[in-house]
């Protein structure tokens, strides 16, 4: 796969995760956020993953690695805040991250 098909298939994951996120919201939230804000969020949850050295950890007995989901809301949150993107209540932000992770558990089990 070459560096331009790698970008497309990048960014329809990212549509198809952007979607399943909506989905996932509860109805009070699924008009609450824009495209770019969710875009966004994906952004800053992979820049959290890639700089906590969450991905360098070893798997449990069980092949699981512990994520605490408020670390991630946290660091969301507060880089939205540092980018002048706006304050988000954290505790709506923690649905967007719980999404996101449950879309990323959906891909794995239909392997």
């Amino acid at each position: 796969m070459g560096v331009e098909d790698e970008f497309l298939f990048e960014d329809v994951d990212d549509e198809k995760t952007i979607e399943f996120i909506r989905n996932y919201l509860p109805q009070e939230l699924k008009d609450k956020f824009s495209d770019d804000e969710l875009y966004y969020f994906l952004d800053l949850i992979d820049e959290y993953y890639s700089e906590s050295g969450i991905l360098d950890v070893q798997p449990d007995a069980d092949g699981y690695v512990e994520i605490d989901l408020d670390n991630i809301v946290e660091y969301i949150v507060k880089e939205a805040k540092k980018d002048e993107m706006g304050e988000f209540d954290p505790e709506e932000i923690l649905f967007v991250v719980q999404g996101e992770m449950e879309y990323t558990d959906s891909l794995e089990e239909g392997n």
